[in-house]
């Protein structure tokens, strides 16, 4: 029953930083940008594979949405995030770093 209680809090925890994540992240990118972000879904997975990561906890953060460049008509795009967290200073959260990112759209034809 325990490793069932770990597991749940390990992905509570994986969904509390990786909703953190997105919140920050596109609401950065909206500033710096002429561009609007609307994020239709997001999804995490932590990994805990040791030997892959070299010891480092990571998060698979997935998302997809619209957005919208200025003078630009709306395009759907999902983008994957691969993160590892660094020590933070007063040690209560992780620092997240974005080992990988990947951007793509998603244009269908009509």
């Amino acid at each position: 029953m325990a490793s069932t209680l770990d597991f749940r809090t390990h992905a509570d925890q994986s969904c509390r930083y990786s909703e953190e994540f997105v919140n920050i992240y596109y609401d950065c990118m909206d500033k710096k940008r002429r561009v609007r972000c609307v994020i239709h879904y997001q999804s995490a997975l932590s990994s805990f594979t040791e030997q892959a990561t070299q010891g480092q906890t990571t998060l698979l953060v997935v998302t997809g949405g619209t957005v919208k460049f200025e003078g630009n008509k709306q395009r759907f795009f999902n983008q994957n995030f691969l993160l590892t967290a660094q020590a933070s200073p007063n040690n209560d959260q992780p620092v997240w770093k974005i080992a990988s990112d990947c951007f793509r759209f998603q244009d269908w034809n009509s």
